[in-house]
């Protein structure tokens, strides 16, 4: 069954691929079918009975990817379902709300239920733990990002759920931005190589280089680094650093953060701190589905 026109609609506002959504939400519930069939549910649940259900957050938190959930719902009925949206991604939601209700065949709604609940709390985990780091820089300058790792597969979606948590992304891939780190510094010969070599390359591409000292974001603005990452700096470094460069380039920060140390950071002037553990590690936020109204 193809996505309603609303729900493909409210996808792509999100910037969010239908297609991209689609197949993989099918692809899930067939990975748990494993090619076989929901036995507990047939065994159980009468082929034309029907249910209503409330999908409800059972943890304070931010919620986003509701409209993947929805969709994974809607991937394995052969009919419309009634669906009622009580809550929008990105909000903030406390214990008990009710985020969404869904009316269908029974078997359906607790087919798509382990799978879409699994995408939902990871989503709204990630949202969740983003947001906490928005707030700790509240004030400050400094904007919490992203990093590329993600889940393989699950990028468009994880980088998706740190904008419902007030974050923004890093680059989406290899290819639309460039990151000179160590190791390429190496292999061309030296930080300032590198930038001349990517930027000969690739002249439309934006590039960041990755420093470990003061004096290597001194290079790397000289070099025209439009951004430039100061890896495993102390807070106190980072402030020499924003003195050094001047404004010529923006400036990240990287390795070993804490949300502790967050605020000390954002006040140095830095541009952004980049968060890989609000994706590889955020817990999830805990959903449930909760059937009702069995006819």
């Amino acid at each position: 069954m193809s996505l309603p026109g609303d729900l493909t609609r409210i996808l792509a506002e999100a910037d969010l691929a239908p297609e991209y959504v689609e197949d993989l939400v099918r692809a899930a519930v067939e990975e748990d079918l494993a090619g076989g069939v929901d036995v507990t549910s047939e065994a159980t649940v009468p082929p034309d009975q029907r249910a209503a259900g409330d999908l409800v957050a059972r943890a304070d938190g931010v919620v986003a990817g509701l409209a993947v959930a929805e969709a994974t719902f809607v991937s394995t009925s052969d009919e419309p379902l009634d669906i009622a949206r009580n809550a929008a991604d990105g909000d903030v939601v406390t214990a008990g709300t009710v985020l969404m209700t869904l009316t269908g065949p029974t078997r359906a709604l607790l087919l798509a239920e382990r799978t879409a609940l699994n995408l939902l709390c990871h989503l709204s985990g990630i949202a969740s733990a983003t947001r906490r780091w928005a707030d700790a820089l509240a004030g400050t300058n400094a904007v919490v990002r992203d990093t590329r790792k993600t889940t393989p597969l699950l990028r468009p979606l994880e980088k998706y759920a740190v904008r419902c948590g007030g974050g923004e992304n890093h680059r989406m891939s290899l290819s639309d931005a460039a990151l000179i780190k160590d190791n390429h510094v190496v292999a061309a010969g030296g930080l300032t190589a590198a930038y001349r070599a990517v930027t000969d390359a690739f002249p439309d591409v934006s590039v960041e280089i990755e420093v470990d000292s003061v004096e290597g974001a001194e290079e790397a603005a000289a070099a025209g680094a439009q951004l430039i990452l100061l890896d495993n700096f102390p807070a106190a470094e980072v402030a020499k650093a924003v003195q050094a460069v001047a404004g010529r380039s923006k400036l990240e920060v990287s390795g070993g953060l804490t949300i502790y140390a967050a605020r000390a950071y954002g006040e140095t002037g830095v541009d952004y701190l980049a968060v890989g553990s609000i994706t590889h590690s955020a817990p999830v936020l805990d959903i449930a589905f909760d059937l009702r109204e069995v006819r």
